[in-house]
């Protein structure tokens, strides 16, 4: 019952090993294409995948959301300040 040894860094991400990849996938909640891009981007260091993970989500939560104009929001502050009073009556 010889089993075989497999030799493994910690600090080291195997694209091979389908367990390795998937458990880090979930762990950092990506996709396998983008976990490939981050990987042939800053290379197999769990770390540094880690980090670019990061980095990549700080970008898109940066984006402005798209407000709506001035002009629709006067709008619907004034149609809430007539309908206020007669609610209040009833």
């Amino acid at each position: 019952m010889l089993r075989q040894n497999r030799k493994f860094f910690r600090n080291r991400l195997d694209l091979n090993d389908r367990v390795q990849v998937r458990v880090v996938r979930r762990r950092l909640r990506v996709s396998e294409a983008d976990l490939n891009a981050i990987v042939s981007k800053v290379g197999n260091s769990i770390a540094g995948i880690n980090k670019e993970v990061d980095l990549r989500r700080a970008k898109t939560i940066e984006t402005p959301l798209e407000l709506p104009s001035a002009a629709v929001i006067e709008a619907a502050t004034e149609r809430e300040t007539i309908a206020a009073p007669a609610s209040a009556k009833a």
